[in-house]
């Protein structure tokens, strides 16, 4: 049973987490062989004060996205 664990900034929308379920649980079916009931998608959305790259904060390197 593949369990997927995506990691992103706060604020996507809830159609945009439907698109993204979706795409991954039939790519997950299509490469692994497996039932749609087999997969399991979970979003974690973390906000960018809490997450760095390039020793700088995503809220200052990324301020409009």
């Amino acid at each position: 049973m593949p369990i997927m664990r995506v990691e992103t900034w706060e604020g996507i929308t809830k159609a945009q987490k439907l698109d993204l379920v979706q795409s991954m649980t039939e790519t997950a079916c299509r490469v692994l062989g497996c039932p749609r009931e087999a997969v399991s998608v979970i979003i974690v959305e973390i906000p960018k004060e809490n997450w760095g790259a390039a020793g700088e904060l995503c809220s200052e390197r990324f301020p409009d996205q």
